[in-house]
């Protein structure tokens, strides 16, 4: 079997071929850590998660990395709205996010790069641009110049006038080129800023995630991941810097790209007030349903989200861990060959995520069904498996369904250390804040801060 990846620049469906098979590179656009991540957000980081999974089941060896935007115009504004310095609004928020992302069974990528652990290479690229003849400085700021790469436009199929009215780029008389898209702008005294040839400033939004792969992964990477509201403009500059500055070298081989997520067949808005946040998610269901409901949809199709499919998602894990509780007392033996291809054959047609959960109950079907202890064991460890490539059936059955599992921590004392937390972080004495929830990370406790209060889960 083939793993098949739709090309966004292409508009193709291809058979995946990494440049080299013992090292494959992902790099997935991440959170601009300014806010709690909402269920539009997850979206991406449970979609690229399970092609980590299936690419390292695949390849030798595999590289992802998903970014953190830690230097942004919203994050300077949320820290002037808390009165708080920029540091602790995104050390907050990115503790936040991965809190949220690992309470749906995301794993953790190989590098997660901060932008702000990479200016001395951010200004080493525009540098770059700039020697090429693709970039010009005026009046502190520099600008990347559209017209002097004629490839653009490739991956979104914009034409000119729909890129120029589309664009997130600053109106400024000094620009060559309507199109012209910041690289580096200057910072006042009150904003975040770093000394560079052009005076004190901070980087664009665009050349950050170029100067990243180029650090982290190399000229030239695999597979680039991200959301399609991304398309444009971001990633078609990210193909303009990473060309430009390489003399021509292809910067990504295949660009993969998830659809958006509606609320009740609406965009999620704050003017609606339907924007919904993973951890207030976390309230309602578990993690794993969350996870489930997303990946209800074909990955490149719009999710429309409701209460009644999150509901549904639960239900249907209900159903699965019912049979993993079932035959709890059966051994574990190794699967049947090719027991998984039709589940497999789902997964690597392009993500096929509603093919490949039908597979998954199949499976569990065949398990109800199957007249001997033996067969039954085999479909055991086909519904762990074919789960753990999904993401889903992590935990065990009895904690699923709430039942005691023998466990001796002592309940009241957990609350206490909570409560201990809270406490703290209300006087703003985070280190011992930060030390209350290592004591109870080692007792296998996850703490989650909500807007009613915190709230804590045992790590499965």
């Amino acid at each position: 079997m083939t793993l098949c990846l739709t090309n966004t620049i292409t508009r193709t469906k291809e058979p995946f071929v990494p440049a080299n098979p013992d090292h494959v590179t992902m790099y997935v656009c991440g959170p601009t850590v300014y806010n709690f991540a909402h269920i539009g957000n997850a979206r991406p980081a449970v979609v690229f998660d399970v092609l980590y999974r299936l690419l390292k089941r695949h390849f030798g060896g595999v590289v992802y990395a998903r970014n953190f935007t830690d230097v942004d115009d919203k994050i300077n504004a949320a820290a002037k709205e808390a009165g708080l310095p920029i540091s602790a609004i995104t050390e907050r928020y990115v503790e936040a996010y991965l809190s949220d992302m690992a309470a749906l069974g995301v794993l953790t990528p190989d590098l997660e790069p901060r932008v702000t652990e990479h200016i001395p290479e951010i200004i080493g690229m525009v540098e770059q641009l700039i020697a090429r003849g693709h970039a010009y400085a005026v009046e502190g700021h520099v600008l990347f110049h559209v017209p002097s790469f004629s490839a653009y436009g490739a991956l979104s199929g914009r034409d000119r006038d729909e890129m120029i009215a589309g664009a997130r780029v600053e109106v400024a008389p000094f620009k060559r080129d309507p199109a012209d898209f910041v690289l580096w702008k200057p910072s006042t005294p009150d904003l975040p800023g770093w000394e560079s040839p052009w005076g004190r400033g901070r980087p664009g939004w665009h050349i950050e995630c170029s100067a990243m792969i180029e650090r982290r992964l190399g000229g030239t990477i695999d597979i680039h991941g991200g959301g399609q509201d991304l398309i444009f403009p971001h990633h078609e500059n990210e193909i303009a810097q990473g060309t430009c500055a390489h003399d021509g070298q292809l910067y990504c081989h295949y660009w993969v790209h998830n659809g958006f997520v509606t609320v009740e067949g609406q965009k999620m808005s704050k003017s609606l007030g339907n924007v919904l946040l993973v951890r207030d998610l976390l309230g309602e269901a578990p993690g794993e349903a969350i996870r489930f409901a997303l990946l209800s949809a074909h990955y490149r199709q719009p999710l429309d989200w409701s209460a009644d499919g999150l509901a549904q998602a639960k239900r249907g894990l209900d159903r699965l861990y019912g049979v993993l509780r079932d035959f709890a007392d059966l051994p574990d033996v190794p699967l049947v060959p090719g027991q998984l291809d039709r589940f497999e054959a789902a997964l690597e047609d392009d993500l096929n995520f509603p093919g490949a959960i039908a597979e998954l109950f199949q499976i569990a079907k065949a398990a109800r069904q199957a007249t001997t202890a033996e067969d039954r064991a085999t479909y055991k460890a086909a519904l762990r498996e074919a789960g753990d490539l999904l993401g889903l059936l992590q935990e065990e059955p009895a904690a699923w369904f709430g039942e005691s599992t023998g466990e001796d921590q002592d309940t009241a004392e957990i609350q206490r250390l909570v409560e201990a937390r809270l406490a703290a972080r209300s006087a703003k004495d985070y280190a011992t804040a930060d030390r209350i929830r290592e004591e109870l990370a080692a007792l296998g406790i996850t703490v989650e801060d909500r807007a009613d209060g915190p709230a804590w889960r045992r790590t499965a």
